[in-house]
């Protein structure tokens, strides 16, 4: 059952407004880089749904984040079917994350109460997921749209929550143009999670990038 209701991720997102996008195969990796986001003010946090086995290892990494990072809610990403949906939230997940909008998966999150925010390409595939109860909207790939889309969209729409995904960078210019435009929070993957970062097990590095990077785009809000 998920620790987390919609209501309470969605202000989670919103006052932390960004979420690591992250998959790695072995959990105590895994714990440990959703540690280090934490204690760098991370608030929402996304595992990707991408490898064998994953399920089994967010299992582990709920288990965990409920001692060490119990304010953390905990959610899943790559969904794109409701039968992955339903593994996850009876594990815990508070949060679905998908690249692609399924109202069956909407029908399912919303029977449950659990956030489900699908990715959409198109202000027509915004509509349609808002009409489901998808209170947040993931656009992606966001380095495809720009700014400019989410600028456009708001325009004629402008009660949206967006969630950009893909392209996202921890700097100050990314990050300022994102939220300028009036995304609600972006997600953030592997620039966050430099591949020799993780390697070298420098969490430290990790929770400076997320402080950092929070300070941006509250800042920028």
């Amino acid at each position: 059952m998920a620790k987390f209701d919609k209501l309470s991720v969605l202000v989670k997102m919103g006052q932390a407004p960004v979420v690591p996008v992250f998959y790695h195969s072995d959990a105590a990796t895994a714990c440990a880089v959703v540690k280090a986001c934490y204690d760098g003010g991370i608030r929402a946090f996304e595992f990707t749904n991408r490898g064998d086995f994953a399920h089994e290892v967010f299992s582990e990494i709920v288990k965990f984040a409920a001692k060490e990072c119990p304010e953390m809610a905990m959610g899943v990403g790559s969904v794109v079917e409701p039968a992955t949906a339903a593994l996850y939230i009876q594990l815990g997940a508070c949060f679905v994350v998908g690249p692609l909008f399924n109202p069956e998966v909407a029908r399912l999150c919303n029977r449950r109460g659990v956030a489900y925010t699908p990715g959409c390409g198109s202000v027509s595939e915004v509509g349609f997921a808002q009409e489901a109860g998808c209170d947040l909207c993931k656009l992606f790939p966001g380095d495809v749209l720009g700014p400019k889309f989410v600028k456009g969209l708001l325009a004629p729409m402008p009660w949206s929550k967006l969630m950009v995904t893909g392209g996202v960078e921890p700097s100050e210019e990314n990050l300022t143009a994102w939220f300028k435009a009036g995304v609600y929070c972006v997600g953030m993957g592997s620039k966050l999670f430099p591949k020799h970062i993780v390697e070298a097990a420098d969490w430290q590095y990790i929770s400076e990038k997320c402080k950092e990077s929070l300070n941006i785009a509250k800042a920028a809000k």
